[in-house]
């Protein structure tokens, strides 16, 4: 049946966990049968307009088995590239709201999960916002949420060894805990190298 692979790669999606992504290798083989079901639709709504001219019908006009196929054939197309396209612009939203969330550099577990064109989509996103922000001479990826107080406590994750923030240099050895600025700490917090501690 017409439509059913289609139907069924958006089920996938929107069976996820919102916000989270589903790895594209393990749908790919479903998004290249849509693909080329598109293909097998576009071949034969060809064939059936040459068909229609050839026997000297108006295609605007003409209400025989032919035209009717052709209008099959038609809207599957249509069908088959408006589910294609909800796939991939829904998952191209998770992958511009990652580097918000995440940074600039996807953990491998998100990575894995990316075809090679996603990534892509990923590097060039990623370097115009780097581009705006150095016009704007500000990180807009900081304080998503208004702080209430500029300084946070945290506890470090992962050993990361001597950095230099932006009041002062700190050690940031694998479970210290430190009061920093929250726009030196968001960066770690944001990899996964530390937590902000509360309460």
């Amino acid at each position: 049946m017409f439509g059913r692979t289609a139907c069924q790669l958006v089920k996938e999606l929107s069976s996820a966990e919102k916000g989270q992504l589903t790895d594209f290798n393990e749908y790919s083989d479903m998004f290249d049968q849509v693909v080329k079901e598109c293909s097998t639709h576009y071949l034969e709504l060809q064939s059936l307009m040459r068909k229609i001219q050839e026997e000297g019908m108006d295609i605007q006009t003409a209400r025989n088995a032919d035209h009717f196929g052709m209008v099959i054939h038609h809207l599957s197309l249509m069908r088959n590239k408006r589910c294609l396209m909800a796939y991939v612009y829904n998952r191209a939203e998770i992958i511009r709201n990652l580097r918000w969330k995440i940074g600039p550099v996807l953990p491998q577990e998100i990575h894995e999960k990316l075809s090679y064109s996603e990534e892509e989509y990923f590097k060039n996103h990623s370097t115009a916002l780097e581009s705006y922000m150095s016009e704007l001479e500000l990180d807009l990826t900081v304080d998503m949420v208004p702080p209430k107080d500029p300084y946070i406590q945290v506890r470090v994750l992962e050993d990361i060894g001597e950095v230099l923030l932006s009041d002062q240099s700190a050690n940031l050895a694998r479970h210290s805990m430190h009061f920093l600025k929250r726009i030196d700490a968001e960066q770690f917090i944001s990899q996964g190298l530390m937590e902000e501690l509360t309460g």
